[in-house]
This record gives C-alpha cells, structure tokens and sequence, in this order.
C-alpha cells in the first residue's frame, strides 16, 4: 500500500447513516473461521477499483437506542471477497476523476483473522481516521483554493473594460486582497493542527477547525473567481467553473462542517 501499488477504500457511510455514522446497521456474524457481513455501504471512494475495503459493521449489539457505536468493528476485506458487489459509480457534480460507488454485502465472507483491532473497535478507528482526513481536505481545500485565486488575479490584470485592467478599480482590488487574506490564514490554521498531529499531541477539534475554515474559505474564493471572469468564468474555457463545482463536496465529506461545529463546540464545553 505504501507504495502504491495497492488501492485501499473506506468504508462507512450508509443510505441511512451519513453524519450519524453511528447508527450504520451492516452486519457481521461470526460463523466459524469467518464473518459473514450482510449490507451496504455508501459514498465509498474508490469503489469498484480498490484492492481492499476497510468495512465498517456492527458485530455486537447496539445501543439502548437501537444504534451507537457499541459493536461496530473493522474488517479488512479483499476486493475479491464473494459477496462483496460494488455498484455502477455515482454521476458527480465534480471529483469525476475518482470513482465513487455503494459496495454491496450479500453474505460476504470475510476471514476472522481480518478483524482490525478488536471487536466493538470499529468506531474509535473510523474516528481517527477522520481527523487525519479532515487535514488532507483542508489541504486540498487550501490547495483548490489559491488556484482560483491565481486565476481570478491573472484575469483581472489582463480583462480591461472602461480603458483600463479591471484589477485597477478599487472594487475588484479589494475583493481579491479580502480572498487573498482568506487563503493565507486558511493556510495558516491547517499547517498548525498538521504540526500539532506530527508532534503526536492531540488535535482533533483543531483538524476539525482547519476542515470547516479552508472549505468554507474555498467555496467562497471558488465562487468570486467565477463573478471576477463574468461569463467567461461561467463556461468552461476557463477552469473557474470545474474549481467551484469541486470545491462543494469539501464542505460535505469527512463530516459536513455543521458537524464540524459540533465536533468544535463539544471540545470547547466538554469537562
């Protein structure tokens, strides 16, 4: 996997379960030497083309409500495994470049030997790995981002209307300045929880802060980039139509940024 020559897929979401993460209800049953897993899961990354899934399933009993994360666990399944079905890919507004699909589980069988960690350890990884993930996007974000502002400045010093470059007049230079400012400290706040992660300190309401800021801040950049090109951003000559098409995914995945106000709120409230 390190070195790239396998494919991995995360596998959490379900029709029912998307922020409620928790209330997945994929089963795992222990039968023999194997567990035999029965459901679907959604949004899976990869899927289809992956060579492994980490599939997260419920081998326990749930909550006194019916779901929680008491018994979710982590299975490690072969893309081959008999049962494991991925479906067509889903037809994106963007990321077309990865594909994205539901896995379905028709009485897979999957080795017991390929439970992660222990049994009713599955939430606490599939957490983990989510505060990682909410670095990569705000990097991503940050990334997307300054591209669009790249392309907004370079249009605006070479469009020129009324005998002059648009970057001239003090409306468009003080739009570009406020998305520049934006970018930067976007940029700022995701590099400070990455040094927090790499110093193996805890920094999850920070990732989660770096996630919901640059997403935030790119949607909007991605979005003034299109109303700097006019129409000419409106078609697709220019990539500032294809740069806000991706960047409204980020504010969903690795949990929407309301939930990422929770995940913020909760760290700041919690005794």
């Amino acid at each position: 996997m390190l070195a790239g020559d396998l494919l991995g897929a995360y596998c959490l979401s379900e029709a029912g379960s998307g922020s409620d993460a928790a209330a997945l209800v994929t089963r795992a049953t222990l039968d023999g030497t194997d567990y035999v897993v029965d459901g679907a899961k959604a949004w899976v990354t990869h899927g289809g083309h992956a060579d492994f899934y980490n599939l997260m399933v419920r081998t326990g009993s749930p909550g006194a409500d019916g779901a929680g994360p008491h018994g979710i666990s982590c299975l490690l399944a072969a893309s081959d495994t008999p049962g494991l079905l991925p479906q067509p890919p889903e037809k994106k507004m963007g990321m077309r470049s990865a594909h994205t699909a539901t896995i379905v589980l028709d009485g897979a069988r999957v080795p017991a030997d390929r439970l992660i960690a222990g049994e009713g350890e599955g939430f606490r990884i599939a957490m983990s790995a989510l505060d990682g993930g909410r670095l990569g996007i705000a990097a991503v974000a940050v990334g997307l981002a300054q591209a669009a502002l790249d392309l907004a400045v370079s249009y605006a010093t070479e469009r020129r209307q009324f005998g002059s470059t648009i970057a001239s007049f003090q409306g468009m230079e003080f739009l570009l300045a406020d998305l520049a400012t934006q970018v930067e400290a976007a940029r700022a706040l995701y590099l400070s929880a990455a040094r927090l992660h790499d110093a193996g300190k805890p920094y999850g309401p920070q990732a989660s802060m770096a996630k919901l800021f640059a997403t935030d801040t790119c949607m909007r950049v991605t979005t003034d980039a299109i109303q700097v090109l006019g129409g000419a951003g409106y078609v697709e000559d220019y990539p500032a139509e294809r740069y806000f098409r991706e960047a409204k995914v980020m504010q969903i995945f690795e949990g929407t940024n309301q939930v990422q106000r929770i995940v913020i709120g909760r760290s700041l409230t919690r005794s």
